[in-house]
């Protein structure tokens, strides 16, 4: 695996609040549409969710590509909702519960679009973008052409916030990579192994801090796997 390299074919990034840039592969929508998904699902999804399903009917039109999701936390609002309701001794819905695993969104888009390829959930504690790239380097070095990753979190819970550290905002981001051939001009994803200090200034990477990477405005850097990302080329 360390001979193969990935090449960054395309992207999709969704960053609400955010400061409007000029390339549109990036949405600041506060509502995404979620037009891809039929109204009787979408209103199962929030606006994450929507905003997911909507990148991937981009990047993978015809539904053929293995999709990962990667997500530190998830729903962590909704989780933590069903949690209190369990404490209370009330019911749950089953629709609810459904919805909060880590899964639910790449599995309501598989649904939407009739893509019936492997779909895996991710979650790595801080480590979700070396996990994305090495996963995604293992589908495509047995023989799949392509697979699209996406990262995406929400801000931790107030009443959570004091016993973890995790994003502020909201942000998710799609990318669509394949394996770098020999003699491939293209974004090929370096990776860099380094030691020393130079990881300890960093946080575990969240979906904001690919975006800032993808726009070229900030360096990638997971500190818990010890890698390093040079921009895309």
């Amino acid at each position: 695996m360390n001979t193969a390299s990935l090449t960054l074919e395309d992207w999709r990034a969704w960053q609400p609040g955010r400061s409007p840039t000029d390339d549109p592969r990036l949405s600041i929508d506060e509502r995404p549409s979620g037009a891809s998904v039929p109204a009787m699902l979408r209103r199962r999804l929030n606006g994450a969710g929507r905003a997911v399903c909507d990148m991937l009917a981009e990047l993978d039109p015809n539904a053929e590509c293995v999709l990962l999701h990667a997500s530190r936390h998830g729903d962590a609002e909704r989780t933590l909702d069903m949690l209190y309701a369990l404490n209370e001794e009330e019911s749950l819905s089953p629709a609810r519960f459904g919805m909060s695993v880590h899964n639910a969104v790449i599995g309501v888009h598989s649904i939407a679009s009739d893509n019936r390829r492997s779909l895996q959930a991710i979650a790595a504690s801080g480590a979700e973008v070396s996990a994305l790239f090495s996963d995604a380097l293992g589908y495509l070095m047995e023989g799949e052409e392509h697979v699209v990753a996406v990262f995406s979190d929400a801000p931790i819970p107030v009443r959570f916030a004091d016993h973890t550290t995790g994003p502020s905002t909201m942000a998710a981001v799609a990318l669509r990579l394949s394996l770098t051939t020999p003699g491939q001009s293209g974004r090929t994803l370096i990776t860099r192994c380094a030691t020393g200090s130079m990881f300890d200034q960093y946080h575990p990477p969240k979906p904001d801090d690919v975006i800032a990477w993808l726009l070229g405005e900030a360096a990638l850097v997971c500190p818990m796997r010890r890698r390093a990302w040079a921009p895309p080329s």
